[in-house]
């Protein structure tokens, strides 16, 4: 169920928590929910990871994304949370997608080359396309 895109980031379609134990094994240290509450009617909700993820001893943090795009403050929470985890982490959505293209984002923000940006992703079965054009700005702001 969990994609690996790096080392130390992984991104999964909604999880339930009965995938906080598989988190652990695999030694996350912090479950990034990118999914707004709500989304849809079978979707765990937020608070409900967030505790579950607590009681196993792993940071939560939401960072809600939703259809519209991503803003210039998702992509620094993004990178933050991202930056701060002391280990493996493990962020969510609906499918993963936005998971995985907000990690793009912060990763391109941080200057990563957009060309690995876009692999590691396709590795992971995720497309950069269509914010491929973003990637390259913000690769080239850095």
């Amino acid at each position: 169920m969990f994609r690996q895109i790096t080392e130390t980031v992984f991104a999964s379609p909604q999880i339930g928590t009965d995938a906080i134990a598989e988190a652990k094994a695999l030694g996350i240290v912090r479950i990034i929910n990118n999914r707004p509450e709500g989304e849809s009617e079978d979707q765990v909700a937020g608070d409900v990871i967030a505790a579950e993820a607590a009681t196993a001893g792993i940071d939560y943090v939401a960072i809600p994304v939703g259809h519209g795009g991503f803003s210039q403050a998702q992509v620094d929470a993004m990178a933050d949370a991202l930056d701060t985890a002391e280990g493996p982490v493990l962020a969510y959505c609906r499918s993963g997608t936005r998971s995985t293209l907000l990690w793009a984002l912060a990763r391109a923000k941080a200057g990563d080359s957009p060309a690995v940006i876009a692999s590691k992703a396709a590795a992971a079965g995720y497309d950069v396309s269509p914010i491929r054009q973003l990637i390259d700005m913000l690769s080239a702001g850095k």
